[in-house]
């Protein structure tokens, strides 16, 4: 297939550290340049000198990537050089800015959360839909060989039949200008942290998986949930056990309980490129450490991307995906 010619709307520091260095060994894709807003359009007030120092991390990508730089977002979207664009900005504005991509012909990789609610995520699937256009959701970590050979452990009978998942995934808390904890910015621990342990889950128990218990955490000072938990259940009555936050201590485990042995692992999410992750089993009294591949998450998650793009079928496969996605946290924030 022909490359996918993406540009990057917002020169963010993920685009730049992790997006950039991963295209770059991306065959079916090409980097044609980076967009930095105007001052139009900015929301509200623009900070005196916030245009010119947007402009400077865009000249820092050209700089080390080549490429062109667009002087707003609307100039890259009608680009005819652009076939998709690749969306790092903050949660609250996927919607806005991806439903302008889609308008205007272009293919939507965005970071995750897809958006910060159902409606708005139905919506961007039904246009997508209807202009036959590719959107993608970047949850790196489900492209990690790791899960493929952990789920070859669990299938050879090693642990016998799984009785329980317990996944957890959070941080110390960061600085207080983060988007994390900005409401209007699309805050929150459930829609960070925690929408990686309900994607995780939905892979091990399948697309029966429901929402039994779940419960969000605040605290005084902050306008966004901190912490929280969730049960999960499938309709073969496997539970797994959902904890996340983002001022706690860290933690991105996953545990598989077994009625011969138990498994443990605790790169589960987030292990980057070149990292070899490790599983510990544990039958009986014994107790061995096994080595997991390394691998690259962020290409991986490009290249889906790519064939999201040329082929139908995983391209509303992708719709189906993103969709469940949305809707298991939606049904978090109604219980």
């Amino acid at each position: 297939m022909d490359k996918v010619r993406i540009g990057v709307i917002c020169p963010s520091e993920i685009a730049f550290r992790r997006f950039m260095p991963a295209i770059q060994k991306c065959e079916s894709a090409e980097y044609i340049g980076v967009a930095h807003a105007s001052a139009e359009e900015w929301d509200g007030n623009v900070p005196d000198g916030l245009v010119d120092a947007e402009l400077a991390k865009a000249k820092s990508f050209q700089k080390e990537y080549g490429g062109k730089v667009y002087d707003s977002y609307e100039a890259l979207l009608s680009s005819s050089d652009i076939d998709a664009v690749y969306l790092p900005l903050p949660p609250a504005l996927h919607y806005k800015w991806a439903r302008k991509a889609l308008e205007n012909g272009k293919h939507i990789f965005l970071e995750k959360p897809s958006t910060t609610s159902l409606g708005n995520t139905e919506d961007l699937i039904n246009l997508a839909r209807e202009k036959l256009l590719a959107v993608h959701e970047n949850y790196m970590f489900a492209f990690h060989k790791q899960l493929e050979e952990i789920a070859g452990i669990v299938n050879s009978g090693e642990l016998g039949d799984v009785r329980l998942y317990r996944i957890a995934f959070g941080f110390p808390r960061r600085a207080q200008n983060d988007f994390r904890y900005n409401k209007s910015l699309g805050g929150g621990a459930l829609l960070d942290c925690g929408g990686y342990t309900l994607k995780l889950a939905t892979m091990l128990l399948g697309d029966t998986a429901k929402i039994a218990t779940s419960r969000l955490n605040y605290m005084d000072g902050f306008e966004v949930d901190m912490y929280g938990s969730a049960t999960m259940v499938n309709d073969r009555g496997v539970t797994a056990q959902l904890s996340f936050g983002m001022d706690n201590s860290y933690k991105c485990e996953l545990e598989i309980w077994g009625s011969k042995g138990c498994l443990t692992t605790g790169r589960i999410l987030t292990a980057p490129e070149g990292f070899e992750p490790t599983a510990e089993i544990k039958v009986g009294n014994e107790t061995q450490t096994v080595k997991l591949s390394a691998d690259d998450t962020f290409k991986k998650s490009i290249q889906k991307f790519c064939w999201c793009v040329a082929d139908d079928r995983e391209r509303v496969e992708n719709y189906a995906a993103i969709g469940r996605q949305a809707e298991l946290v939606e049904n978090i924030k109604e219980a």
